[in-house]
């Protein structure tokens, strides 16, 4: 399957990889990125901002390449111990942008200027979660979110932030002065909804990505017929739903459609778990679209 994506205000054709497979539960990467060269912080100041955003924390690793942090208010349970997550940060070093690739940039929704930002951004700062997947995901959101307003603070000189989980990009005044809900924030920041054409056809593909970071499913729309902006709205707005509710649904469910834009219960769709069609190879809820829907299910 070959399938559109706009690239630079052009369309570019990507090629379908099956290969290419997500790992649920994987470690939640940011990648801070900045016009120049910056400092670590000095480490007085790592530990308040920290403990503004993220309450008691163990500073237990800082020198010139990396500073970790222990978040003592969660407990990841494992096997033979439960030990707090740690928040790690890395030192400035150098960007490459290419190492970004198209299928990425096409996705970028959400930042008007995104090819602007990967041409101006020649420094970075990695910033990761660890042992974060045993938690549960309502913690592991929120942790996560908070270590990013957390960073923002820290780092004023950054630019932008990369969501390397799911391809989203966003200024760092978006994040700065965002007004979502601390509940709604990692579906909003870390979860990216994907729309692609399907070469040679009228055929459209709607899909969601970042929601198996936290052991969740994510979506899947192949339709033809209906304003991809309202399939958009609809995920989006499914997507909370399942968050919200630790994911209720099952294959066979049915759930509101979209009548003139909007969810209504007048259409009712239904969801079938499947992998999905574009890559990374994940589990999806698919939504079948009645009479919009393309494709066999």
């Amino acid at each position: 399957m070959s399938i559109f994506g706009k690239v630079f205000k052009k369309k570019e054709v990507l090629e379908q990889n099956l290969e290419e497979k997500a790992r649920p539960g994987a470690v939640f990467v940011m990648q801070l990125l900045f016009e120049e060269p910056c400092d670590m912080p000095e480490r007085e100041q790592m530990n308040s901002v920290m403990e503004k955003h993220l309450g008691e924390i163990d500073n237990f690793s800082y020198d010139e390449k990396m500073a970790g942090f222990a978040v003592k208010k969660y407990l990841a349970e494992f096997k033979d111990a439960k030990v707090p997550p740690q928040l790690m940060i890395t030192a400035c070093n150098e960007f490459d942008a290419s190492k970004i690739g198209v299928m990425e940039r096409s996705q970028m929704w959400d930042c008007a200027e995104s090819e602007q930002i990967l041409d101006s951004c020649k420094y970075q700062v990695f910033a990761t979660d660890m042992m974060a997947a045993a938690l549960h995901y309502k913690e592991r959101a929120e942790l996560d979110m908070d270590f990013l307003e957390a960073l923002i603070e820290l780092y004023p000189t950054c630019k932008a932030v990369y969501f390397n989980n799911s391809g989203k990009l966003f200024t760092a005044e978006m994040v700065r002065e965002h007004k979502i809900p601390r509940e709604s924030r990692f579906i909003y920041f870390a979860v990216n909804v994907r729309f692609f054409n399907i070469q040679g056809t009228e055929d459209m593909l709607v899909d969601s990505l970042g929601m198996n970071t936290l052991f969740l499913p994510d979506l899947q729309y192949h339709f033809h017929g209906m304003n991809q902006n309202w399939v958009v709205n609809h995920a989006y707005n499914v997507l909370s739903y399942i968050f919200d509710n630790e994911n209720p649904i099952k294959s066979g469910d049915p759930i509101d459609g979209v009548v003139d834009g909007r969810m209504s219960r007048e259409v009712m769709w239904r969801c079938q778990y499947e992998n999905s069609l574009i890559q990374p190879v994940r589990e999806v809820i698919d939504i079948y679209m009645n009479e919009y829907a393309s494709g066999g299910r």
